[in-house]
């Protein structure tokens, strides 16, 4: 965005919390893969000191506030996740963009569970296809074209939307576990690809004169930033296009405490900010752009008074509505090791075969009793010595007999942690709000999540699960221990960093925050950016779909927006 707008010749200024991070000072080869710094102690994360939020289950609970992150983790510095990230490039599929229509055209409106509270996008797969596709471009994805022009192409994914082109690189090599996922899945009758990738295959240079690396599968990828310049990552893409841009002036070591508006509230003049010296500043602005993590964007509005909170007794209100997550759960499978040997360490973030079949509604939902879906595949991203010491159910968790489990299984398993990605649908009792108690250390309140599983997350993880451990036994596993989401939803089990929603687009202004330009409803000079537009979570990885709605507001903002200031949507 701030890119685009630079080229527009508009004077852009990026205020970033944390600090400027660069590839060779910050992540070289040298140290870069250390586990213990950034995987175990958060390096490049954001303090809890610094920000948190308070949690609960349910609105009748005390929130308490979060002290060390593990169900999701937040980036800290210039790049943000995007740093940080495994780099798995998903486009969500054309249904996603229209799910309560296509469901209830489907299956009917009684279909769906009390209090689920999916919507509608405002804008279609087909508008956001040249979006996504120049997004894919700007990244050099890897990947094996499933659908060009319509037409179902081999070896690619037969349910992704129609796309205008291949690829910009081949799909990367796979190692052995995936390749022996993939023909188990096909000889069951499923439909193997090759995980869209930002791991580069090839050396690739995009269309803003960027060079990336080939990937040499070292497997630290997510949790840390790549010293081969081999991830797609704001550093390897567009950093270095951007830093020469006129008119674009970076501030790290800022945050902005809040947007100011003009007397009647309807305009944003500008941004309250503290400095690395903790001096207060206000900068004035004609434009402004919110392009925070999915919950900072709604603490944002909420701080700034822009838009009604949501309220959850009266279900009036839309800022910190359809608030989702993941419902990733994986299984562990155990192979002979006097027959099969896999090396695990030969991996990288987005390695991987997976199959479609169970995600969206690619497969009929009728006789189970739940919506939703995820892709699953063998996507194992490392054999990392701390974290990866795969043992079966029921082994001690110290100890010599443990000791002799890692041993004998770490080279003959393989667990992919989030094999099975799957989707989290909105309800009307999961939502964000400001907690009444804590506050951050400027004195505002803190974010307060509200989020638990349903039912019908619950059905849908049980039979992906299943589905997904099936395979693994036609792989040939001897033991195949399942491990599908079940409880309540805790903030210490690592799912992903997929938090959506929250101030989502839509068509009507009592049920969105922001209209299909992710322009807000109540401050036409105000663009509210990210996940947080996403109405509910799909079962894919967000980042390509943000990026694609990125590149469809930035041209709605250039050859609309600032030629006709005001709404681009008329409520």
């Amino acid at each position: 965005m701030a890119h685009g707008l630079s080229e527009a010749g508009l004077d852009v200024i990026a205020f970033e919390r944390g600090p400027w991070r660069d590839t060779a000072q910050d992540f070289p080869p040298t140290y870069a893969p250390d586990e213990y710094r950034y995987r175990v102690r958060h390096e490049l994360f954001l303090r809890p000191a610094q920000m948190t939020f308070t949690f609960r289950n349910n609105a009748s609970q005390t929130a308490l506030p979060i002290r060390d992150w593990g169900a999701f983790m937040l980036g800290n510095g210039v790049g943000g996740g995007g740093l940080h990230w495994n780099a798995e490039m998903w486009r969500f599929e054309p249904s996603q963009f229209v799910l309560k229509t296509h469901l209830t055209e489907r299956y009917g409106a009684k279909f769906l569970p009390a209090g689920m509270t999916i919507q509608d996008w405002g804008v279609t797969y087909d508008e956001l296809e040249p979006h996504y596709d120049r997004f894919e471009y700007l990244c050099g994805t890897a990947g094996t074209a499933g659908n060009l022009k319509g037409v179902v192409q081999p070896g690619g994914n037969p349910f992704e939307g129609p796309r205008s082109r291949p690829y910009p690189t081949p799909a990367q090599k796979q190692p052995y576990s995936a390749t022996l996922f993939a023909k188990a899945a096909r000889e069951m009758g499923h439909q193997p690809f090759p995980q869209p990738s930002g791991n580069m295959s090839q050396p690739y240079t995009n269309p803003l004169g960027v060079t990336l690396g080939p990937c040499t599968f070292c497997g630290y990828c997510e949790w840390f930033g790549c010293g081969n310049y081999s991830k797609a990552s704001p550093q390897t893409t567009i950093l270095p296009a951007l830093v020469k841009s006129r008119g674009f002036t970076a501030r790290d070591n800022c945050e902005v405490l809040r947007i100011t508006l003009d007397g009647a509230g309807k305009r944003a003049t500008g941004v309250v900010f503290v400095d690395a010296d903790g001096e207060e500043w206000e900068q004035p602005a004609d434009l402004v752009l919110s392009c925070a993590f999915t919950p900072f964007n709604v603490q944002m509005l909420m701080l700034s008074g822009i838009g009604r909170i949501y309220d959850p007794a009266t279900k009036r209100g839309v800022v910190g509505r359809n608030f989702t997550h993941q419902t990733v759960s994986t299984a562990q499978a155990f192979f002979d090791p006097k027959t099969v040997r896999f090396n695990p360490f030969i991996a990288s973030g987005a390695i991987g075969m997976c199959i479609d079949d169970y995600n969206g509604d690619n497969f009929d939902h009728g006789p189970l009793g739940f919506v939703g879906g995820g892709y699953m595949g063998q996507v194992q991203t490392n054999g990392r010595p701390i974290e990866t010491t795969p043992v079966p159910t029921g082994t001690p968790t110290w100890g010599a007999k443990w000791k002799a489990a890692v041993k004998e299984n770490y080279n003959s398993s393989i667990y992919a942690g989030s094999g099975v990605h799957g989707c989290f649908y909105a309800y009307d009792d999961v939502f964000m709000d400001l907690d009444p108690t804590y506050k951050d250390r400027f004195g505002r309140p803190l974010v307060r999540m509200t989020i638990d599983f349903h039912e019908n997350e619950h059905k849908m993880s049980a039979f992906l699960t299943d589905r997904y451990a099936e395979i693994l036994r036609a792989m040939g596993a001897t033991r195949v221990d399942k491990l599908p989401r079940t409880g309540h939803y805790n903030v210490t089990d690592y799912q992903t960093s997929h938090l959506c929603g929250g101030a989502v687009m839509g068509a009507d202004p009592h049920s969105s925050v922001v209209n299909r330009y992710q322009q807000s409803w109540d401050v036409p000079n105000l663009f509210v950016i990210g996940a947080s537009s996403f109405p509910q979570n799909a079962g894919y990885n967000p980042t390509t779909t943000v990026g694609a709605l990125t590149y469809w507001t930035l041209d709605a903002i250039v050859n609309q927006y600032l030629k006709a200031p005001g709404p681009l949507v008329q409520a």
